[in-house]
């Protein structure tokens, strides 16, 4: 009886293992969000359907290691991204405070939101089982579709990455 209890608890386990990382997948819509920025703004999908590109780049916890040299690789070559007609945002699901302090930290000239419930990261399926966002990087389309979902950052060249993944993907330059 143990055997088989044992073969059943490892046959659901396999089954969970086997299920997709991610919720989403290219070409579907993108859930809306509206979250806090580290800017004192409020920030919603919406308000760029039909008007621009959006890039959200989720990472797993402000003032660690890999999070600091991707926020500092945004922040020192944004200029790259900023060629495209697109908008970009780091988002985690650190309290807002910490995201501010982070920001000012690593020189951010762009919005760190904060999506402290985890609702948002639970919508783009980047919710990781300890409680804290994986690092994934999200290219949404004018229309809103996902146009590629990024499961393989790498912080160091995360800005250079971003702009040669707009120019892949025929986003329009200003």
């Amino acid at each position: 009886m143990f055997k088989q209890v044992r073969q059943s608890v490892l046959g659901v386990c396999m089954v969970l293992l086997a299920l997709p990382g991610h919720a989403l997948e290219v070409g579907d819509q993108a859930p809306d969000f509206d979250l806090p920025g580290s800017d004192g703004k409020r920030y919603t999908l919406a308000d760029y359907r039909g008007k621009q590109a959006v890039v959200l780049a989720w990472f797993p916890k402000a003032y660690t290691y890999g999070c600091t040299i991707e926020c500092k690789s945004l922040a020192e070559n944004g200029h790259l991204i900023r060629e495209y007609d697109v908008v970009y945002f780091m988002a985690s699901v650190d309290p807002l405070l910490d995201n501010k302090g982070f920001a000012e930290e690593t020189g951010a000239d762009f919005p760190l939101l904060s999506d402290e419930d985890k609702s948002v990261a639970r919508a783009y399926g980047v919710l990781h089982g300890k409680g804290h966002a994986e690092r994934h990087t999200f290219y949404i389309g004018k229309d809103g579709r996902i146009l590629r979902i990024d499961d393989e950052v790498r912080p160091a060249s995360s800005a250079e990455d971003m702009a040669a993944t707009l120019g892949r993907l025929g986003v329009a330059r200003r």
